[in-house]
């Protein structure tokens, strides 16, 4: 029991730190310090320390010698894989929720519609709110593909994007957009077509490609 506790309370603080890199609470370059980390999560430097040496693997801290970890940024070239790859997936997690989806979900889902489409319309609605809601439509879809595996990997892949996407502005247009593409996607999945459903899911995602993409030429310009 002991030595469950302890495999637990790491996976907890590794987690949070985690969480708290992709979701953007720590900046890229920020220092963690051990120390800081330990009172905030009310453990010792132990786990931490042991936390911030798993991050490291992931490539998401950089630890100098005598000088201390520090958040380590997404390149270009991270975001492009992360779209490819989730280009390849997001079409197949569209099918199995297709075929698996609960009722439930898929009120949840035309909720989570109701409400970005009130968001985007809405003077003074954050931007940040309405991504919060495209991050939760995803969510559900990957939660009723029925695959722990593949929901694991999708929402890891998602929190990197959306990491990626707090560093660019998201027009207007494309937040509207991507309501109608969620709106098309849950049509397919509510009359049980998994194979449009695959393709809208895919099509959506080169959507946010093709649209990044676009930013960074405008910015070189």
């Amino acid at each position: 029991m002991e030595g469950y506790q302890e495999n637990s309370l790491r996976s907890h603080v590794f987690q949070s730190i985690r969480d708290n890199i992709l979701n953007g609470t720590y900046k890229e370059h920020e220092e963690l310090r051990e120390v800081a980390l330990g009172k905030e999560l009310g453990v010792s430097r132990t786990p931490v320390r042991e936390a911030l040496r798993q991050l490291e693997l992931e490539g998401l801290v950089t630890i100098i010698p005598n000088k201390g970890a520090f958040v380590t940024g997404i390149t270009e070239k991270d975001v492009q894989d992360i779209y490819e790859m989730r280009f390849m997936l997001e079409g197949l997690c569209a099918r199995w929720a297709t075929e698996h989806i609960k009722e439930e979900q898929i009120e949840e889902l035309e909720e989570i519609i109701f409400l970005s489409e009130f968001h985007s319309r809405r003077e003074g609605s954050s931007a940040d709110q309405v991504a919060d809601l495209d991050g939760r439509f995803h969510m559900v879809l990957y939660e009723a593909s029925q695959s722990r595996i593949l929901s694991h990997v999708l929402t890891d892949f998602h929190r990197y994007s959306l990491m990626a996407r707090r560093s660019s502005m998201v027009s207007e247009e494309r937040a509207r957009k991507s309501i109608r593409e969620h709106k098309q996607i849950l049509r397919a999945i509510r009359d049980r077509d998994a194979n449009l459903a695959e393709q809208l899911a895919n099509e959506h995602v080169l959507h946010v490609m093709q649209n990044m993409r676009k930013q960074g030429t405008e910015e070189l310009n």
